[in-house]
């Protein structure tokens, strides 16, 4: 693939759509403080198509960017609160009895809330894994099946699930299937001192500002199919296959760290870092993605696929650290 394809009138469209979601990112900046990476790696998630899993401490506006981000691009979206008592129909919808006028009865299906653009799953591992796999079959398939009747979900389905990483009491740990179908991780950290100064001045002094839509789903949906024909060069190309490869633990690479892998990351991490690299570069207004995109998106496509031995946990290794030691030792 070359230049020549990736646009009818060259630049032109790229651009568009980079200044696009450049404004976008802006209009989430001007609500969510301190959170820049995390705003980034979300709108990668979105532009590429996927599924984010936003893994953060109380306090750090996960369901605020959400929300947000449905308003500044023009998103239906649902919630849902995850709690052990959750129903898989509580999600896909369900079958209910109607009797008309005449005295015919029927079953007519109500959708459930998974039926939007953009879901917010909150406390996802709360709910049991019958529920889950009923999320999960949304998520791969983009339809759910009730009562034998297969229901489509909208063109543009988008999961932001969040998970607390510190009360894991009551909670049901999300399976590796399920983590492999989100496109990244996204840990959201603690806002830096001048991001949570100027948050608290906006938030008990101030009036707060409001989002605004910056753009809709046809924009989005253009954008999505752009980053798929943004060409990626042979040489981004091997660092994904070999960055991928190493981290398993048959890996040919020889740097030690394979003996601490318990199981690595498959073929849907090189899909994902493919897709990612190339929503960066659209995002950064580039017309192909580089190396520094593949060492930067590393950690959110990797962290969440792989798990380290016993022997390697109980040493204190984590399974950054390894993802950041393979970085240096191949880029």
């Amino acid at each position: 693939m070359n230049k020549v394809d990736i646009l009818d009138d060259p630049g032109k469209r790229l651009s568009a759509a980079s200044e696009t979601f450049r404004r976008v990112r802006d209009g989430l900046g001007a609500v969510i403080f301190g959170q820049d990476e995390v705003i980034e790696q979300t709108l990668i998630t979105l532009l590429a198509g996927g599924h984010g899993l936003l893994i953060g401490v109380p306090g750090l506006a996960k369901t605020k960017l959400v929300d947000t981000l449905a308003t500044v691009m023009g998103l239906d979206s649902s919630r849902v609160q995850f709690t052990p008592d959750l129903m898989p129909s509580d999600i896909t919808g369900s079958e209910v009895m109607e009797e008309s006028a005449g005295g015919e009865r029927a079953f007519r299906f109500i959708r459930g809330p998974v039926f939007t653009q953009l879901l917010m799953a909150d406390e996802i591992n709360r709910a049991s894994p019958r529920t889950q796999s009923a999320l999960l079959q949304a998520m791969q398939e983009k339809h759910v099946t009730v009562a034998g009747a297969r229901h489509d979900l909208p063109r543009l389905f988008h999961v932001l699930a969040t998970q607390n990483p510190l009360e894991q009491e009551g909670t049901y740990p999300l399976p590796e299937a399920q983590l492999d179908r989100f496109l990244l991780q996204i840990d959201v950290g603690y806002p830096d001192l001048e991001a949570e100064r100027r948050m608290l001045l906006a938030t008990t002094m101030g009036e707060e500002n409001r989002p605004v839509k910056v753009c809709g789903p046809d924009e989005l949906l253009d954008a999505q199919g752009l980053v798929r024909r943004i060409p990626v060069g042979e040489q981004v190309m091997e660092a994904i296959l070999t960055l991928v490869r190493a981290a398993r633990p048959d890996s040919d690479h020889d740097s030690g760290v394979k003996t601490q892998i318990a199981w690595g990351p498959g073929p849907r991490a090189s899909q994902a870092l493919m897709l990612a690299v190339r929503a960066r570069a659209l995002l950064d207004g580039r017309f192909a993605p580089s190396t520094d995109d593949v060492v930067a998106l590393a950690g959110p496509v990797l962290r969440h696929r792989m798990a380290l031995n016993f022997s390697a946990r109980a040493e204190g290794i984590t399974t950054a650290g390894v993802i950041e030691r393979l970085c240096h030792d191949l880029f």
